[in-house]
C-alpha cells in the first residue's frame, strides 16, 4: 500500500533556528540556498531544486517469527533525475522520517553532480530497529518493502545502495525480490551485491578509501604531507575504520578512532588494524585501546586533520569551540551542523563537505551498475584505479572553484553541483 504526496507538500516544515541542530532537510535547504546566492543560476531552477520529484511512502506489513503481524512505514524519496536515474541509499533505522529522507536524497543529487556522475538523488527507509528483527524477519521486511516500491525503482529509473542498518544481504534479496517480479535476473537495479550476484569489487570500502583520498590531497593542499599529519577519526564503522587503516598504510600518524564505547588514543599513533571495526566486533574500540578519551575529547584533540565519520550533527554550535583541528573532512552525512560550519569558517578551519568526502561509495556504485549492465566485472585494482582518478577529478574541480571564489570549501563543492545540475535542466527545458 502506498500514497505519492505531492512535492509542495514535503518542503513546507518550518527551518529550526540557525543556532539549533537542523534536519537533514533543513541543512540541505540552507546549504542550496548559500550556494545559489554564489552561483550565476537561474532562480526558477533553484526553486526547483528546494522540491523533491517525489517521496513515496508505503505500509509494510510482516509476519513476525511468533506469528503475529506487524506493519513498518517505509519511505523512497526521489530528489532530482535531470542527469540520470535517482541513486541513492536505504536505511533502516528507528529515526527514518519522510523529512530525513528527503535532504539526504538532495545530498545524493549533489553528490552524484560533484562527481559527475550520470545519477539523480535518491534516499530511501524503513522506520525499524534492525537489531529487534531475527535474520528471517529482516528478509521478509526487505522483501515486502521491495515489493511496495517496486513500481517507481529499477536500473533505469531508481537505483537503491545499502546504507545504515543496511547491508550486501539486504540488497541481495532486494535483487532477487524485484527480479522474481519481473521474471528474469536483473542485478542493476540495487548497488551494493555481494560480487558473486553481481555486486563490485571494492564498493563496501569505498566511502572510507574517497575519505582517506580527499584527506590525503587537503592535507598536501595545506602544505602538509600525509607522511607529517596527525589524524583523528570519529566512528570506526565501514567508513572510517576504511579511511583510518588507509591513512595508517599510507604513513599518516592516527592518533584517535572511536565507536560509541569511546575513543582508542596513543599520540605516537595507533595501529588501526589492530582495533576491530564496528563490522568486526561492535562495540569493541574501548576494549582493545590501552588509553581511552571519550568522543566528545576525540573532537577537541590538536591534530592536523578531524574526520567525523559517525553521526549527523556531531559538531553542533555547542560543541564547535572546543574542535582545535587544522581542518575537518566530513565521513559521515552532515556531521557539522550549519551555525557550527559557520564558526570554523570564520576562524578559518578549512571543512571538506560529506558530498565530495565520502563520494567514493556512490561512484563505485556507478561503477557497479556499468558493471551490471554490460555483463562484464572489473577486478578490484581496477574499481580502485578509478576510483582515485574521479576522486582527484572531483578535487581539482572543488580546488578550482574555491581558489577562484571567496567562499569555503562546502560553498565550492555545491557551486560545481549546482552548476552542472542547472546546466542540465537548462539544457533539457521543463516539460511541456
Amino acid at each position: 500500500m502506498s500514497s505519492d504526496t505531492p512535492p509542495q507538500s514535503t518542503v513546507d516544515s518550518p527551518e529550526p533556528p540557525a543556532d539549533e541542530p537542523a534536519s537533514a532537510l533543513a541543512t540541505a535547504r540552507r546549504q542550496l540556498r548559500r550556494a545559489a546566492s554564489l552561483v550565476d543560476v537561474d532562480p526558477n531552477v533553484v526553486e526547483r531544486f528546494l522540491h523533491p520529484d517525489a517521496v513515496h511512502e508505503v505500509t509494510v506489513p510482516i509476519e513476525r517469527d511468533d506469528g503475529s503481524v506487524e506493519v513498518f512505514r517505509g519511505y523512497r524519496a526521489q530528489h532530482d533525475s535531470v542527469r540520470g536515474p535517482y541513486k541513492g541509499g536505504l536505511r533502516y533505522h528507528p529515526e527514518v522520517s519522510r523529512e530525513e529522507c528527503i535532504g539526504l536524497a538532495m545530498w545524493m543529487t549533489w553528490k552524484c553532480a560533484v562527481m559527475d556522475i550520470p545519477f539523480g538523488g535518491a534516499k530511501g527507509g524503513v522506520v525499524v530497529d534492525p537489531k529487534e528483527l531475527s535474520d528471517d524477519e529482516r528478509e521478509r521486511l526487505t522483501r515486502r518493502f521491495t515489493d511496495e516500491i517496486r513500481d517507481v525503482i529499477g536500473p533505469t529509473t531508481d537505483i537503491p545502495a545499502p546504507d545504515m542498518g543496511t547491508d550486501a544481504e539486504t540488497m541481495s534479496w532486494m535483487m532477487d525480490a524485484y527480479s522474481m517480479q519481473e521474471a528474469e535476473t536483473i542485478p542493476g537495479v540495487v548497488t551494493g551485491k555481494p560480487p558473486v550476484i553481481g555486486g563490485s569489487e571494492g564498493r563496501a570500502e569505498a566511502p572510507g578509501r574517497s575519505v582517506a583520498i580527499v584527506t590525503r590531497e587537503i592535507a598536501e593542499y595545506y602544505d602538509t604531507p600525509l607522511a607529517e599529519a596527525t589524524v583523528a577519526v570519529q566512528g570506526f564503522g565501514s567508513v572510517g575504520a576504511n579511511a583510518a587503516r588507509l591513512l595508517d598504510d599510507w604513513g599518516a600518524t592516527v592518533v584517535a578512532v572511536s565507536d560509541v564505547t569511546g575513543a582508542a588514543y596513543d599520540p605516537d599513533g595507533l595501529d588501526t588494524r589492530s582495533i576491530p571495526s564496528h563490522e568486526e566486533e561492535p562495540e569493541a574500540v574501548a576494549a582493545h585501546a590501552d588509553r581511552t578519551v571519550t568522543n566528545e575529547a576525540l573532537l577537541g584533540l590538536d591534530v592536523d586533520v578531524l574526520v567525523p565519520a559517525a553521526v549527523g550533527n556531531a559538531i553542533t554550535e555547542t560543541n564547535v569551540s572546543e574542535v582545535r583541528a587544522d581542518v575537518v573532512v566530513e565521513g559521515a552525512n552532515g556531521p557539522v551542523s550549519f551555525a557550527a560550519d559557520e564558526i570554523l569558517a570564520d576562524r578559518g578551519v578549512p571543512v571538506v563537505p560529506d558530498i565530495l568526502a565520502n563520494a567514493g561509495g556512490v561512484t563505485v556504485s556507478y561503477f557497479e551498475w556499468l558493471q551490471d549492465i554490460n555483463r562484464r566485472s572489473w577486478s578490484a585494482e581496477r574499481v580502485n584505479e578509478e576510483l582515485e582518478t574521479e576522486m582527484l577529478a572531483a578535487f581539482e574541480a572543488v580546488a578550482e572553484e574555491f581558489e577562484a571564489s571567496d567562499g569555503t570549501w562546502r560553498d565550492a563543492a555545491y557551486a560545481v553541483a549546482l552548476s552542472r545540475i542547472a546546466e542540465a535542466h537548462e539544457a533539457r527545458g521543463l516539460w511541456p
